[in-house]
């Protein structure tokens, strides 16, 4: 069986709370992220500093109406072991971030699949996902990618906000291509690897969002990130 998916509920819950392998605690939150625009409805997830432009990776074969989408991030704060809560605003993590297409409960959740790629090929506990190796990913529409031709400006464009913050938060930023294309760009949990997408659908199998993963809130309750 491929990889199953986690209870993300747990991420999208304020105030949850787990240990890491050194005991370190984690405590959720969940941030607005603005609004994506979707002009073809289909969504693309990439590293961007490799793979933004007009090679991009292919979109994701689930598809939406077009139009524009909400952006929420669950992000994680740390505290050290045996040390009281931090004071003011400490730089969390991100933990997963999430399109959200409708409001309707998520019910059921499947891989993101894009290009030939089929669930029969994986093997136990295997996934697909997109690699990172510049620790950030990105979300943007199938059409973008012509609009980010320019791969020294793409890559400044999307340096930009974490440079002005001073890399204190993970983003997501919602950017703006010389052409009006967007691009949703944030940084990678806890930086290279590969990580996974999953659709989220409802009851009557509609899509409620696409979700990916950084693997930073242990897979179920009790055991270790």
């Amino acid at each position: 069986m491929p990889l199953a998916a986690p209870d993300f509920a747990r991420h999208f819950t304020p105030g949850n709370a787990f240990r890491d392998e050194e005991g370190d605690l984690g405590t959720l939150s969940v941030a607005d992220g603005g609004e994506l625009w979707l002009p073809t409805g289909r969504l693309v997830a990439c590293d961007p500093m490799a793979y933004l432009g007009p090679d991009t990776q292919p979109p994701f074969h689930v598809g939406v109406a077009p139009g524009r989408y909400r952006l929420e991030a669950a992000l994680v704060t740390w505290s050290p072991a045996g040390e009281p809560p931090p004071q003011g605003s400490p730089r969390p993590d991100l933990a997963a971030l999430r399109l959200v297409v409708t409001q309707a409960p998520t019910a059921s959740w499947e891989l993101a699949l894009r290009g030939g790629q089929r669930l029969e090929d994986l093997g136990p506990g295997e996934l697909y996902g997109y690699g990172v190796d510049a620790g950030v990913g990105a979300f943007h529409d199938a059409s973008a990618g012509r609009d980010f031709a320019d791969r020294e400006a793409t890559r400044e464009l999307l340096r930009a906000p974490f440079l002005a913050d001073g890399y204190r938060h993970p983003g997501p930023y919602v950017l703006t291509g010389p052409r009006g294309s967007q691009v949703a760009v944030f940084q990678s949990g806890w930086g290279d690897g590969v990580y996974p997408t999953w659709v989220g659908r409802d009851a009557a199998g509609r899509v409620t969002c696409f979700l990916t993963d950084f693997f930073v809130v242990p897979p179920r309750e009790g055991a270790s990130a």
